[in-house]
C-alpha cells in the first residue's frame, strides 16, 4: 500500500471485519463478501485477534518475504474514534470506524525482465481458484489496452473550511487554558474542509499521488465510503527480525519555490526551540507506547528532530526503534499504541478527551492508521493524515498541528493550511492538471 515505492490492490478477501460504529457492532464478512453475519455487543480488536490467529494457524501458502513489501496477510485501517474509543468514552464514532480483511490473492505492480511495469498476480495455486484468475488476468488485458473507463469524478462544491479563523482562535485559546493549568503538555488541534461530490475519488488517486509523493498511501473503498490517504508519516514497522520502527512527524514550515528561501525555512525549522520541543514530547510519549511490548533496554532513539523535505511541507522527524519481547503479538502492539502520539498529544488521554471536547466534528479515520500485515508478522502502518473520506456525496478532509504553551494562533491556523492547501487546490480545480501544482 505503499506509494510510490509498491503498489499493491488486494482482492476477493477471505474474510473481513468491519466496525459501524460505538454500538459495538461488528460485521463479518467471509466467502468473497458474500457472506455477512452481525455480530453484537462484539468488541472488533478481539474478532479481528480471534480470525486472524486462526487464518495464521492454518495458512500454508508462503511467499519469500521481506520488510516493506505485502506478501499476503491483513490489510486496511483503524480509524481514530475507534482507537481512541478504548480509552475514552466519544459520544458519535463515524461509521464505518475499522476495516479490516485477510488477503491471500492480490497483485503488485512489479518490473518485468523486458523493464515494463507489469501487475504481477500472486494467490493460492488451488483448483478452485483458477477461473477467478483467468478473470483477473482478463481484465488486466483490457486495463492495459486502455478499454476501462475510470469511475467518474466531479466536484459540485469545491473545499469550504468548517471553520473560519474566530472558531479555530475558541479552540486555540481553551487549550492555553488547559496547558496553563497542567491538563497537558501538548494538544493535537485538527480542522475540517468539506466538498460535496459526485462519482469515485479513484479517478483522484494518480493526481493526488503524484502531487503529494505520498510514501504511506492507500485507497480503501466500502459501499459508499471511500478513503484515499496521501500520507507522509509512518506510524509502525514490523520487521522479520521483531524489531518495530516508528517516525513521529512534529514540526512543519512550508515549502518554497525558491531554492535559498526554501533551504532558509528548513533551517528555521531545524533550529526552532518550539518545534523541537513538540517533537521530544511526541518521541517520549512513543517510546513509552512501545516500551509495554519491548524488551527490556530494547528502545533507542537513533534519529531525532532530523529535517526531511516533502512535497508541499518540511517537517522534522525523529525515529525511535524497539525490539518485542518474543511473545508479544504485532496485532497487540498496533491496538495498544493506537491512536498514534503524534496527532493526539501528551499525556494521551487528556489530549485526547480535548481533542473530543473543541474539535468541530467526529475525526472518523483521519489519525488513525491503515497499513498491512503479513503472515510472518511484518508489516507496515501509517498515520492517517493528508487524507480524505468520502461519506454518500460529502468528501472531507482534515488538517492539524500540536499546539504547545509557546504556540501563536494565527501561525497554527496557517500551518493547516500549508498542510492540506495543495490537496484541496488540486481536488478543486481537478479539471485542471494537479500535477502543475506540484513544486
Amino acid at each position: 500500500m505503499s506509494y510510490p515505492t509498491t503498489k499493491v490492490v488486494g482482492l476477493f478477501p477471505k474474510w473481513q471485519a468491519v466496525s459501524l460504529s460505538s454500538s459495538s457492532t461488528v460485521i463479518l464478512e467471509r466467502h468473497g463478501l458474500q457472506q455477512s453475519t452481525i455480530l453484537q455487543d462484539a468488541d472488533f480488536f478481539s474478532v479481528l485477534n480471534q480470525y486472524w490467529n486462526g487464518s495464521r494457524l492454518k495458512h500454508s501458502y508462503v511467499n519469500e518475504s521481506s520488510n516493506g513489501n505485502f506478501y499476503g496477510g491483513l490489510m486496511g485501517f483503524i480509524g481514530y474514534d475507534l482507537a481512541a474509543s478504548q480509552a475514552i468514552t466519544l459520544e458519535n464514532l463515524a461509521s464505518p470506524a475499522a476495516i479490516m480483511g485477510e488477503y491471500d490473492i492480490f497483485l503488485k505492480l512489479e518490473v518485468s525482465t523486458t523493464g515494463k511495469k507489469v501487475w504481477q498476480l500472486y494467490g493460492p495455486n488451488l483448483p478452485e481458484l483458477q477461473a477467478i484468475y483467468q478473470h483477473i488476468q482478463k481484465l488486466l488485458l483490457e486495463i492495459d489496452t486502455r478499454n476501462t473507463i475510470e469511475p467518474a469524478f466531479q466536484l459540485n462544491l469545491p473545499f469550504q473550511p468548517v471553520w473560519q479563523l474566530q472558531q479555530y482562535q475558541y479552540a486555540f485559546n481553551k487549550i492555553q487554558n488547559y496547558l496553563k493549568q497542567g491538563d497537558c503538555y501538548q494538544v493535537n488541534l485538527t480542522q475540517p474542509f468539506k466538498a460535496i461530490m459526485e462519482g469515485s475519488l479513484v479517478s483522484t488517486i494518480d493526481a493526488l499521488m503524484h502531487l503529494t509523493k505520498a510514501s504511506y498511501g492507500g485507497f480503501i473503498k466500502y459501499g459508499d465510503f471511500e478513503l484515499l490517504s496521501c500520507s507522509p508519516e509512518l506510524f509502525i514497522e514490523f520487521n522479520v527480525d521483531g524489531e518495530v520502527i516508528t517516525k513521529p512527524i512534529k514540526g512543519t514550515r512550508p515549502r518554497h519555490a525558491n531554492p535559498k528561501i526554501d533551504e532558509a525555512l528548513k533551517q528555521q525549522l531545524l533550529h526552532s526551540e518550539k518545534d523541537r520541543s513538540e517533537n521530544l514530547m511526541i518521541v517520549d510519549l512513543l517510546r513509552n507506547d512501545l516500551s509495554v511490548y519491548a524488551q527490556t533496554g530494547s528502545v533507542r532513539v537513533p534519529a531525532l528532530f532530523k529535517p526531511e523535505s516533502f512535497a508541499q511541507v518540511h517537517h522534522l522527524v525523529s525515529e525511535v526503534r524497539a525490539r518485542l519481547k518474543p511473545e508479544a503479538s504485532p496485532l497487540d502492539v498496533l491496538f495498544s499504541a493506537l491512536p498514534g502520539g503524534s496527532i493526539t498529544g501528551a499525556p494521551k488521554i487528556r489530549a485526547m478527551q480535548i481533542i473530543d471536547e473543541l474539535e468541530a466534528e467526529s475525526r472518523g479515520a483521519y489519525c488513525g492508521s491503515m497499513g498491512f500485515l503479513n503472515y510472518d508478522g511484518t508489516g507496515t502502518f501509517n498515520i492517517l493524515i493528508r487524507s480524505l473520506q468520502k461519506r454518500g456525496n460529502t468528501l472531507t478532509a482534515w488538517a492539524g498541528g500540536g499546539i504547545t504553551i509557546a504556540s501563536n494562533c494565527e501561525e497554527e491556523y496557517q500551518e493547516c493550511l500549508d498542510k492540506i492547501g495543495a490537496i484541496l487546490n488540486c481536488v478543486n480545480g481537478f479539471s485542471v492538471d494537479c500535477q502543475a501544482q506540484d513544486n
